[in-house]
């Protein structure tokens, strides 16, 4: 007997990106998806249509069959429920918040669908007191602030060990006070706008809730206005102590230039609290300590981790994305597109001339 697997196309699959990337997280999924023989239809982000747009463009020049590539624009709550729901679409991949990719996979379930959800993040960078301090000083600004947070990989929680605490808070401080921020169209600018008027106030609003519940917000907290930052939704780069590990400052996606600071004292409690969020995307461990880096990747409940680089880096050679409620296990980019936008066949030749079965007895 000789047995094999094959892979084959889905059919139609459905692509909602997300507008922090517009580029990169549809090419991300509409190459393996084209590669595996699939037809695509994709639906822009309201905030980015021009970028989907620029895709199609592309693969239409190059000489893509009409009909294989398709693209749909329209608000998530219209178009993008239309796709979800349409009988026809065999697997629908979604990038975005947690909340509405429940809402995607419940419907793509009633269905039985294929689904592949990449949804929020709640990032934590731990700091152990054998780290290179100018070294994990660096990652965390990186992650916290470039994009202005705006990504699902940004480092939104700082776990520092205690004998380490005040000296690299004040290096934070300071490096975080150098940032440049000022609009995307220039190179020079660190910290850039944020997407929209309702991402602003929403951020704003979470701020203020830390303030409420005791926390302090020992830098930032407030909307830049004036000159240049009346043109866009500027957030002045935020810093917060004294947050409770189980209070929503703590625990929810803020996707903005918003930083959560902890104190600890062990490597453990440190995992801990890494640990206690409903999300399972990304964490990075800055030590020197080889030991402890090989437990830290076997204790942090993420689908990604670093050691001695920020929690955001993904490559298109390495399969990307979370556990818990930051999307289903699945993974697209790498090799695991194939097995994300295919479907695997079991082949059996039987040439014994025979009926035989793997029951059998021998």
């Amino acid at each position: 007997r000789f047995a094999m697997t094959k892979r084959y196309p889905i059919g139609i699959v459905g692509l909602i990106p997300s507008w922090n990337f517009p580029m990169g997280l549809a090419g991300w999924r509409v190459f393996p998806a084209l590669f595996c023989g699939n037809a695509v239809i994709m639906k822009s982000e309201e905030n980015t249509p021009e970028s989907a747009h620029c895709i199609t463009e592309i693969l239409d020049e190059a000489g893509l069959p009409k009909g294989v590539l398709n693209l749909i624009h329209g608000l998530g709550s219209e178009a993008g429920d239309a796709l979800v729901n349409h009988p026809g679409v065999s697997m629908i991949s979604f990038t975005g918040s947690s909340k509405i990719g429940s809402l995607v996979g419940v419907n793509c379930l009633k269905k039985l669908a294929k689904t592949s959800l990449e949804l929020g993040g709640k990032n934590a960078v731990i700091v152990m007191d054998d780290a290179d301090i100018n070294l994990a000083v660096n990652g965390v600004v990186a992650g916290a602030f470039s994009l202005s947070g705006q990504r699902c990989t940004a480092t939104s929680r700082l776990i520092l060990q205690d004998g380490i605490y005040d000296f690299f808070m004040e290096r934070l401080l300071n490096a975080t006070g150098k940032l440049k921020i000022g609009p995307g169209s220039d190179d020079a600018s660190d910290v850039t706008p944020l997407i929209s008027k309702v991402q602003c106030e929403r951020i704003l609003n979470w701020i203020e809730r830390a303030r409420e519940d005791g926390a302090k917000v020992i830098r930032g907290g407030e909307r830049l206005e004036g000159g240049v930052y009346d043109k866009g939704y500027y957030i002045n780069p935020t810093i917060i102590i004294d947050a409770l590990p189980d209070s929503s400052i703590a625990r929810e996606e803020i996707f903005g230039p918003v930083l959560v600071v902890f104190r600890v004292q062990s490597f453990d409690e440190a995992v801990k609290i890494a640990n206690n969020a409903r999300y399972g995307l990304s964490a990075s461990l800055f030590t020197k300590d080889l030991n402890r880096a090989f437990t830290f990747f076997d204790d942090i409940q993420t689908g990604v981790c670093y050691i001695n680089a920020p929690t955001y880096g993904g490559e298109p050679h390495m399969p990307f994305g979370g556990v818990k409620d930051s999307g289903l296990g699945y993974r697209e980019v790498g090799w695991a597109g194939v097995e994300a936008y295919s479907e695997v066949k079991t082949i059996y030749v039987d040439y014994s001339a025979k009926i035989q079965t793997i029951q059998e007895k021998k």
